[in-house]
């Protein structure tokens, strides 16, 4: 959506999904404002339905990873070896060998770049697109989705596998209505069983029905005496609990058991694999946004072993799952996206590892209108710093956004009635775009 001539950003003010989830009634009267005045606006068309946020806490080293500088002196370059992809001329390090098979697939961004070394703060960068502020929490960009999109097929419109990772994955100065769900355990574990999803002992539906009937009664009573964001949302959880439990199709998208034996195989049987097949059930039944994490990546000593102990597992499920979503017919309209809160040091550190280091790393899209077999930007040859075409958090997250239909500079309304864009100042980076 592109702003008409002569009209004032700051003057569009944009609150509630279409739906009307979580709305108060005053929410409901600037709604009606907000309609009114978009008739000023041109609309952008969503590239893609559903977004799959792969997030590798701890700070994943782009060196051993996706930008391996193989010319450079050992104590820069480290110890493992670089493998060509099918981008010719190209390479990935030794460690992603599917992943280089399907390179012609993906979007490398390896000139991603912000300012914060804590692991909290470049956290909150990843999943917001905002540096931290102490005034203000932002709401993550699931819960940015949820708020614009709603629900889809019964199915809450933001989960997290297996649960929600931080707290800046969660609603921030939005309404708690928006958070994500969160599977409650791992769908590699044996007896895997979604929480709350199911019916307690004792409980037919007809007394589902009942219950539901009075906690309405009950609730409409304490809506009428007071208003305030827990009880819309306590309301909304609700709504949306009744929503999964009382439809067969929203239970099965989470019933992971009834994969092939050989898709669950293909994915691995592991908590990498068993969750990037969760989120292919799940964006491919309905949810707009997946988010799951995998592993732990702050490798400051002996960081050869722990790459070759934890890589193999991603690189096989995140191939498969690429792989799974074409044949599938899904890429085009799911957009995945892989992220991590920094880089690590260039130089192997005393302990044979690397530290933090946000200045450059790398960031991997695929689907969803981004381009295929791409390099976008590039470090130094000691991967310090970018090199050229650097890209930080805001303009990450502003792509992302434009991809799945939403203006990144439209104003949510955080406390005090005090209008906050989605994300300030970013652009859509449209050389990532097909």
């Amino acid at each position: 959506m592109s702003l008409a001539a002569g009209t004032n950003r700051r003057g569009f003010l944009t609150v509630g999904a279409l739906a009307g989830v979580g709305l108060t009634l005053s929410d409901y009267f600037k709604l009606r404002e907000a309609r009114a005045e978009q008739k000023n606006y041109d609309f952008i068309e969503a590239k893609a339905k559903s977004i799959i946020h792969i997030f590798l806490p701890g700070g994943i080293a782009h060196q051993e990873s996706f930008d391996p500088k193989p010319y450079a002196p050992m104590e820069y370059r480290g110890e493992l070896n670089t493998i060509d992809t099918a981008i010719p001329g190209e390479k990935f390090c030794e460690t992603l060998p599917e992943t280089a098979k399907i390179a012609d697939k993906l979007t490398v961004i390896r000139s991603m770049t912000h300012g914060e070394a804590a692991h909290e703060r470049g956290t909150h960068n990843m999943f917001t697109g905002y540096k931290p502020s102490p005034a203000l929490i932002f709401p993550s960009m699931g819960s940015v989705v949820s708020h614009e999109y709603g629900p889809r097929n019964n199915l809450p419109p933001y989960v997290c596998i297996p649960n929600q990772p931080n707290e800046f994955a969660g609603s921030g100065y939005l309404s708690s209505a928006f958070a994500p769900f969160s599977l409650g355990s791992d769908p590699a574990g044996g007896g895997f069983k979604v929480r709350d999803l199911s019916l307690p002992n004792g409980i037919d539906e007809a007394r589902f029905g009942r219950r539901r009937t009075a906690l309405e009664a009950v609730n409409d009573y304490f809506r009428k005496k007071e208003q305030s964001d827990a009880l819309t949302a306590m309301d909304t959880f609700y709504d949306r609990a009744y929503s999964l439990i009382s439809s067969p199709q929203a239970r099965e998208a989470f019933n992971i058991d009834a994969e092939p034996a050989n898709v669950r195989d293909e994915y691995g049987r592991n908590e990498a694999g068993q969750r990037m097949l969760m989120a292919r059930r799940l964006v491919g039944a309905g949810v707009r946004f997946v988010s799951l994490t995998y592993g732990g990546w702050d490798m400051h000593a002996n960081i050869t072993q722990g790459m070759r102990g934890q890589m193999p597992n991603f690189d096989k499920a995140f191939s498969t799952l690429i792989r799974d979503l074409e044949r599938n017919g899904q890429l085009s309209e799911t957009l995945v996206l892989v992220s991590s809160e920094f880089g690590r040091t260039p130089k192997i550190n005393k302990d044979a590892g690397r530290d933090h280091w946000p200045k450059v790393f790398s960031v991997v899209m695929a689907g969803g209108g981004a381009k295929r077999g791409y390099i976008h930007g590039a470090s130094t040859a000691t991967a310090s710093e970018p090199d050229r075409d650097e890209i930080g958090p805001a303009d990450l997250a502003t792509t992302v956004y434009h991809q799945l239909g939403i203006i990144a500079d439209k104003e949510l309304m955080a406390p005090g009635d005090r209008p906050i864009e989605i994300v300030d100042g970013g652009k859509v980076r449209k050389e990532l775009l097909a």
